[in-house]
């Protein structure tokens, strides 16, 4: 497998902006090397759907500029309806395990959660805070407490019990 095919592959699986520096090194490559599989990245992307945004520090994929009018659409679409089982699901997580990463949603879940973390910070009912070049970790939000009726998530029914079951499950799973 090309290096291009290995960064494009890394960067789609973290769905976050990744280190340049971290990435030499997990590759073990000289930077030229690495700086031209980038351009190579880069090129190829230019056909499809998907660019590469690069900064001083940082790599990351994100949708083509010109897709951003049926990205809207997509969005207003998927902020009309349910969030549906598995958002809800995520959502659970979220509320009592925050501050949570997407690796570990996704390890609880068993599942890539990426679509559906951005549907949940499109609606405004999770927050991410950036980890020092290792992803996110997501938040409810102040909306999502309003969505519930409630101040604090304490004071949700039953919360200090269900805290108890998700203590002595993780205690029982070491």
């Amino acid at each position: 497998m090309t290096l291009d095919v290995l960064i494009e592959v890394l960067l789609f699986y973290k769905a976050a902006p990744q280190n340049k520096q971290r990435l030499l090194k997990l590759f073990a490559v000289p930077e030229e090397e690495f700086s031209t599989a980038l351009q190579t990245l880069r090129n190829r992307l230019t056909l499809g759907a998907t660019r590469l945004i690069e900064t001083e520090t940082e790599i990351q994929l994100a949708t083509a500029p010109e897709l951003s009018e049926f990205i809207e659409q997509l969005c207003r679409q998927d902020l009309s309806g349910d969030i549906g089982k598995a958002g809800a699901e995520t959502l659970a997580i979220i509320l009592y395990r925050e501050p949570i990463s997407r690796t570990e949603i996704d390890r609880i879940r068993g599942v890539n959660s990426s679509f559906i973390l951005r549907n949940l910070l499109t609606r405004g009912l999770i927050t991410r805070e950036s980890i020092t070049g290792n992803g996110f970790n997501f938040r409810i939000s102040p909306a999502l407490l309003q969505h519930l009726g409630v101040e604090k998530k304490h004071e949700l029914p039953k919360f200090s019990e269900f805290m108890e079951a998700i203590d002595n499950f993780d205690t029982q799973g070491s």
